[in-house]
Formats: C-alpha cells, structure tokens, sequence
C-alpha cells in the first residue's frame, strides 16, 4: 500500500484538493526542484445548493463526477469525506496519511509552517476578524477534517509566512502602539506560491539576486525578494490592498472610506463586500474582472481597466527596484501573468528605464524567458505551484 498527501484549499462554498504519492524518494520543503508525483486533483464546487463532485488525473483528463442534487446541501465535513473515501477507493492501493491545508494567515505566532495539533486551531480561528474571506473557511476545513479522520496528520500552511522576513520597518505602520499590538501590520500575502518561486528563480537566473516576482490572478500582488527573501510586498493587512485585481480595490485612500461612510452609502459590511467584490477591474470596466475578456475588448472602459493595472504594476516596480537598490530579475506568475502576452508586454514597456528589453517572439510563447540576452534585466514566466509546496512542506512535517 502507497501513501498519499492531501492538499486542501477550503473555501466558504467550494472545496478544491489534490492528492500527492508520498514516495520514499519524495522532495523536502527545501528542494527547489521537487518530485511528488501528483495523482490527482479535483474540487467539490457549490455546496450549498447543488454541490456536484469532479476529479482529474495529473493530465487532467476526468476521472469521476458525482452530484447531490440540486437543492441539496453538504458541509465541509461531508465533502472531506466523500473525496477521500473516493481516493482511498479508486486510486489503486493507496492510502490518504497526511493532509496540508491552505490557510491565509499564520499571524505572529507562526512564521512557518505548523503541524495542527493543541490549540493551533482556536488561534488560527481567532485571527478571521483580519481576515474574513477565507481564514474562517480554512479553518472549516482543518476542523471537518479532523472530525471525518481523528488521528490524521494535518499540516497548515501560511500564505503570510514567507513574508515574515521583511524588515520591521517594512511590516510596521505608522499607527499608535496600542494599536499595533491588535494585530495590525503589513502582513502580505500569496506567499506559497512565492515561495515557490524563491526556489524555482535559481533554476532560470542563477546569479539574480534581487527580484521582483508578480503573482497575477484573480488576486494579485507583487513580492520583492533579495536572495530569495521577501523584503517587500503589495498586499499589506489585508488581502483587499495593493494592485488593483479582479473585483477586488487594491489601495484606495483611507480617506475616500471615511468619506462613504460619513455619506451613509455602505455601513462596514456593505462597504468591505463592495471593496471585495464590485471594485477592480470590474469596478473599472463595468463589464468584467476577467482580464481574458477587458483585453480582447475594443469597449473604452475595459482598455482603461488593463491600463490601470499596469499602471499600478509599473508604480510598484519602480518602488521595489529602489528598495532593493536595483534590479536583476523580473517573474511573471499565476493565471494572468503566466498566459497574458499582451499584459506582459505593456509593462515591460513601462520598465524601458529599467533597460528591460522584450524578446517578442518569445513572450508571444510564453517563455519561460522573454527578455532579450542584451536586456539589463531578465525577464521570466514561471508557472506557480502552490499546491506542490503545499505537499512538500506536509511532508517534511510529517517525517520529522
């Protein structure tokens, strides 16, 4: 019997998932490379209403489907459950030993990695209030988890810990200590999937010390790294601040909140939904937060949306080159930055004056790099794997 690694991203209606072969010659944490194999990945979607089941092979090719129904509803537990007695089940002889979760924030308590157990939990749960659109959920699932498999190893994994290496000065605002002591701070976040860029980037530009790394997707952010540490990130307390995303704000003035809220246009709730949910490139477009479609529009709104996202991006490349004290490599990641040719290109257009010269032909086919050899900075398209470094940190974890 083989075992396996579970990696679990809960949200607050949809549980995705991705199984591991937990090999003998499997990778550490601190492998760059890495060498899990994965078995497969699938995801329990709408679960409070018509929750439907649907799993792919690592070529994704499908494997099964399942529905409840429409009108039906399933918690956490129910699809945990369902999804690793279908694994046990159908994937040969194989075993789930240990799970690794996604959760947002790790706070001050843990700038790594944690094996659940005591009252990790009841602290993780305790910092939903900074964070309410997904902490609470990631939690959910840790909880249902262990309810539906007591004894399983569980391994939470901190999109806010890799940024635990900033300055104290870079994680500090300018805010009365009592204050400061509540919690709040320049937190950052997408940090598994910097982290595994940090360890990919020697693999492509192995002299390249000081990088500016963009994890563009629905959410977006960009992460200044020397030697492969985080010294500087876009996303500050919450994961609403920085570029501008999807539906999400990005910064806006703290001002123009109070202003609204003087205005009695939004109370706290209605306000933070609209910055979450209405704002970015929807917000700016009035159509989409789908930089798929803004970019293939000739609509006046949806060009102007890309082109404040660049904007945006292009500001922050200028800070992050002064706070690194110059520039040697640039990396675009996740769904945007790893399949968006034309959004690539403007702002390496933006960053002439970094004497950042596009290879064209090579962006067109998406790299991995589209910098000319000539180009005073290279530039790269890494694809992300937060899941993998999910399950190599579990499994270094769980072998100690």
């Amino acid at each position: 019997m083989s075992d396996a690694i579970l990696v679990v991203n809960a949200g607050s209606t949809s549980v995705k998932f991705a199984a591991y072969e937990m090999t003998a010659a499997g990778s550490a944490a601190g492998d760059a490379t890495g060498s899990l194999p994965v078995l497969c990945r699938g995801r329990i979607d709408s679960m409070q209403g018509d929750p439907h089941f649907v799993v792919k092979n690592a070529a994704g090719k499908p494997l099964a489907a399942h529905e409840w129904g429409d009108g039906h509803t399933i918690d956490h537990k129910t699809a945990l459950h369902f999804a690793i007695t279908w694994l046990e089940a159908n994937l040969g002889d194989m075993k789930v030993a240990a799970a690794g979760h996604r959760v947002v924030l790790g706070g001050t308590r843990f700038e790594a990695p944690t094996r659940i157990e005591g009252d990790v939990l009841d602290y993780l749960e305790s910092l939903a209030v900074m964070e309410p659109s997904h902490q609470t959920y990631n939690v959910r699932g840790a909880r249902a988890l262990a309810e539906a498999f007591p004894g399983l190893p569980q391994v939470a994994c901190f999109d806010s810990s890799f940024h635990r290496t900033m300055s104290e000065v870079a994680q500090t605002y300018a805010l009365p200590q009592d204050v400061r002591d509540a919690g709040v701070r320049h937190w950052g976040y997408h940090g598994i999937s910097y982290d595994y860029i940090s360890r990919q980037v020697p693999r492509f530009a192995p002299r390249a010390r000081r990088v500016i790394a963009a994890h563009l997707g629905g959410g977006a952010s960009m992460c200044a790294m020397l030697d492969g540490r985080s010294v500087e990130t876009t996303m500050g307390f919450g994961g609403v601040s920085g570029l501008p995303m999807a539906t999400r704000s990005g910064d806006v003035p703290p001002g123009v909140l109070f202003y609204l809220l003087r205005q009695k246009m939004f109370d706290d709730v209605s306000l933070e939904k609209m910055l979450y949910e209405r704002a970015g490139l929807l917000g700016l477009s009035g159509s989409s937060g789908d930089t798929r479609v803004l970019q293939d529009s000739a609509d006046p709104r949806a060009v102007a949306a890309v082109e404040y996202f660049v904007y945006a991006m292009a500001k922050y490349a200028g800070a992050y080159a002064a706070v690194l004290g110059g520039l040697d490599a640039f990396v675009f990641t996740a769904g945007i930055g790893e399949h968006s040719a034309p959004v690539r290109a403007a702002l390496c257009d933006k960053l002439a004056w970094l004497v950042v010269k596009l290879d064209t032909q090579a962006n067109a086919s998406g790299g991995p790099r589209i910098s000319t050899p000539d180009s005073g900075v290279s530039v790269w398209v890494i694809p992300t794997d937060e899941e993998l470094m999910i399950a190599q940190h579990t499994l270094a974890l769980v072998r100690k």
